[in-house]
């Protein structure tokens, strides 16, 4: 079996390494993955600028191969699809994004973006968050039994897997919440820090804050999964297929 690794947090995040380690217990792997970091860049692609595509030699894990593209996370996809593989792969992983993609998040997440973009082509894709700037405790004992089971289980058409590890230690881990559907609210409020510059303009910075457990929460949701201390599992569907 081969395998696409792929993200949005940069071939420098330790959740892409744990990824791709994870992924050679199923096949051969190959990591295509954004030179830099490219958060919220959703299915964005570059259509004006050439990307730079240079081999990695350092990549942590012995996989395959290793690049880094001067673009985003679709075009990750795009570029291995078109230069670097020999054959179309058999899945595409992504992640492990540092935070959530619950709620509102899959519109805006690279992670998904690039998921995304492999099912357009035709490929089975999966997709791995973990809590923001958390360690990876849950990911790395869960992870390897969770692609086994999607992998039997199977998608529809369309379908990318979207799997996301809560903030816990593993004795506090309540379990596997399946079927889980995309909440229908914001996972981060929308604060804006105003900084007044110099030539009298202003400039806004991001500044939500995560929802909390105990926050009020539609049941049966990725969101309330995560936020109740169980890994979430679910599917979003591609809007065009």
């Amino acid at each position: 079996m081969k395998i696409l690794v792929v993200n949005d947090d940069s071939i420098h995040s330790p959740g892409i390494a744990l990824l791709a380690k994870a992924a050679m217990e199923f096949g051969e792997v190959t990591v295509v993955a954004p030179a830099d970091q490219c958060s919220a860049m959703a299915h964005k692609i570059s259509i004006h600028d050439s990307m730079k595509v240079e081999k990695v030699e350092d990549f942590p894990v012995p996989v395959k191969a290793a690049y880094k593209v001067e673009g985003t996370p679709a075009d990750c996809v795009k570029v291995a699809l078109h230069y670097v593989l020999e054959e179309k792969p058999d899945y595409v992983f992504s992640g492990i994004n540092d935070g959530y993609n619950v709620g509102y998040d899959v519109a805006y997440s690279g992670t998904l973006g690039a998921a995304l973009e492999a099912v357009m082509s035709g490929i089975p894709a999966m997709a791995f968050s973990n809590t923001m700037h958390a360690p990876l405790t849950i990911a790395q004992a869960y992870l390897v039994p969770v692609i086994r089971e999607l992998m039997e289980v199977g998608q529809g058409r369309g379908e990318v897997w979207n799997v996301n590890f809560p903030a816990v230690e593993p004795g506090e881990l309540k379990g596997i919440l399946r079927d889980r559907t995309v909440a229908p609210i914001p996972f981060y409020s929308e604060n804006y820090l105003k900084i007044k510059n110099e030539d009298g303009s202003v400039s806004l910075k991001a500044m939500g804050e995560p929802m909390k457990a105990g926050d009020p929460v539609p049941e049966g949701t990725d969101a309330e999964a995560v936020l109740r201390g169980y890994i979430s599992i679910g599917k979003v569907k591609s809007m065009v297929l």
